[in-house]
């Protein structure tokens, strides 16, 4: 195995992604559950991925390429969808535009922000079909990969629209960090009013996002640099699609050496995402609280300990969920 990283990686964040994830759906937070579901997802099938095509390219199992090649088109697609969708909310519930959110329009977000986060990656990943040249590729040690017919079609689909949509964000992002210093210091207030959030919780948010995007468009940027000089004419159809049953195979030591290198680059975008993630939620007061709480169930109901008065004060505070 030329990258015995790679499983060991992307398992490690698929446990780690779940660690703030109880919350998350307490809150009922579509936007932050659907990044923990994507990255979940696609950090499992690449570490599946490195494991079973390590050093060979065999055609193994070609049904579970046919999904998880589309699934990863998905990905890029839905998490600057969900950042795009975290930031918009912030910037809402920051500005003196409305009033205090009420339980319907809590749900009616929940609905648009469903179908940015899983409706609109799915409409992408049926598109993919228009620039895609076979079935898929069996790369050695990353396992199956999306095929893109390098063109300008597959430019605008697969690499401007997500571009894009992490640039949306940060500009809806951007708004939201301006309505925080105008009113810096009743804004405490303001949010707990308007939405539930914290001070520290707003801007966590807004910096996970913020973060996540400019990786995002470093990657995105990254792949444009490297496929645009290797644009193909669109001719046809019938052209693109010719042999579209094909599976191309790729031992490592046919590809080029700067090929490998810019692979192996855009493979470690989902792991840094994923890092990037917990570092964010898994260490801010409600992951500390919901880690205090869990001891505290832990000494209670398993070593039969009993708390003292301020645990279980504070075992009931943390009971609560996030509200925004």
């Amino acid at each position: 195995m030329h990258h015995p990283e790679f499983p060991v990686v992307t398992l490690l964040c698929a446990a780690l992604l779940l660690v703030p994830l109880p919350w998350h759906l307490r809150a009922r937070n579509v936007a932050t559950l659907s990044m923990i579901g994507w990255l979940f997802v696609l950090n499992v099938i690449y570490a599946v991925d490195a494991i079973v095509w390590a050093n060979n390219v065999k055609i193994l199992v070609p049904v579970w390429c046919d999904i998880t090649t589309k699934v990863i088109v998905g990905g890029n697609f839905a998490l600057p969808a969900a950042c795009l969708c975290v930031c918009i909310h912030l910037e809402k519930v920051s500005s003196v535009r409305a009033a205090r959110t009420t339980s319907r329009e809590k749900r009616r977000r929940q609905i648009i922000e469903g179908l940015m986060c899983f409706g609109i990656p799915t409409l992408f990943m049926a598109l993919h079909y228009i620039v895609q040249g076979h079935r898929f590729d069996i790369i050695e040690d990353f396992g199956c990969r999306p095929t893109i017919y390098a063109s300008i079609p597959a430019l605008i689909l697969m690499w401007v629209v997500p571009l894009v949509v992490a640039t949306l964000a940060l500009g809806f992002a951007a708004l939201a960090l301006k309505h925080f210093l105008e009113r810096r210091i009743s804004f405490a207030k303001h949010l707990d009013n308007r939405a539930g959030l914290s001070t520290a919780r707003y801007l966590r948010l807004i910096m996970m996002a913020v973060v996540e995007m400019v990786i995002g468009i470093a990657f995105t940027a990254y792949t444009l640099w490297f496929n645009t000089p290797n644009l193909q004419p669109w001719t046809s159809w019938a052209d693109v699609h010719w042999h579209f049953s094909a599976i191309a195979q790729y031992p490592t030591v046919l590809l080029p050496p700067a090929f490998l290198r810019a692979y192996t680059v855009l493979w470690w975008m989902v792991p840094i995402s994923s890092f990037i993630f917990v570092i964010f939620f898994a260490f801010g007061e409600d992951a500390i609280a919901e880690y205090k709480a869990c001891f505290l169930w832990i000494s209670r109901n398993v070593l039969r300990r009993q708390p003292s008065p301020r645990s279980i004060k504070h075992d009931k505070m943390s009971s609560f969920p996030m509200q925004w």
